[in-house]
């Protein structure tokens, strides 16, 4: 697929026409719906590397320390009012990057924090409430949006649904046998998925067909394929 740069806006974020609302797309792979103020993420899996870690497998702690700052970093630049986690916030039991990531949300009291929850959404209620962080059990719906985890197989016929827990990615190929494989939001008909936040994620090729809009994440810039 060859890549072809859409209209951009400052620190190479894209500009995408959704369910009649505009989206800017984040090369930190986040969407901000900026006449709402709200910013949406997706399948950050914190506490991932942690958990490993305990398993006995030698994950850097510097990954856990990447996905806040990029998080904090966000929140700088672009002054969201709300950060909608579209499921599997935190990726296991209870280890100590939860608690450093109740700190950072800490430093910024004036955003609202909610979460949909996600299959890897398993802490205990008391957690999610100790830090202020509203919980979604089920769909969230912000007109034209519907925002789930799970991609919805339906959804109202007024509704665009949002989610997460894909992990979408496209596969690009260059001269002879080179392939790159690049995180990407997705957007169809009726719905769209945003790329894994999170840096220790695996990642699933998804294959848009015609009508359907693939933005993938080419280092500091997103660019439509």
């Amino acid at each position: 697929m060859p890549l072809m740069k859409p209209q951009a806006e400052n620190n190479g974020i894209a500009k995408v026409a959704v369910a009649g609302e505009t989206l800017l797309l984040h090369p930190f792979k986040a969407a901000f719906w900026e006449a709402r103020g709200i910013l949406f993420l997706a399948d950050l899996h914190l506490g991932k590397a942690a958990h490993f870690r305990q398993g006995g497998l030698a994950v850097p702690a510097q990954v856990g320390h990447a996905n806040r700052d990029r998080l904090a970093s966000l929140l700088l630049a672009l002054q969201p009012r709300r950060v909608i986690f579209l499921g599997d916030l935190f990726h296991s039991n209870y280890n100590q990057e939860w608690e450093a990531f109740c700190r950072l949300m800490e430093q910024f009291r004036t955003v609202g924090f909610e979460l949909v929850i996600g299959n890897h959404d398993i802490l205990p209620e008391d957690h999610y409430q100790s830090a202020n962080l509203k919980i979604h059990r089920e769909a969230l719906e912000i007109f034209p949006f519907l925002l789930s985890h799970h991609p919805l197989k339906e959804a109202p016929p007024a509704l665009y649904n949002l989610a997460g827990h894909i992990h979408p990615c496209v596969y690009l190929k260059g001269n002879g046998r080179q392939r790159a494989r690049l995180a990407c939001f997705y957007f169809g008909e009726r719905g769209g998925i945003l790329p894994a936040f999170g840096a220790f994620t695996g990642m699933a090729a998804v294959k848009p067909r015609e009508g359907e809009r693939a933005f993938v994440i080419a280092g500091d810039e997103v660019l439509e394929v």
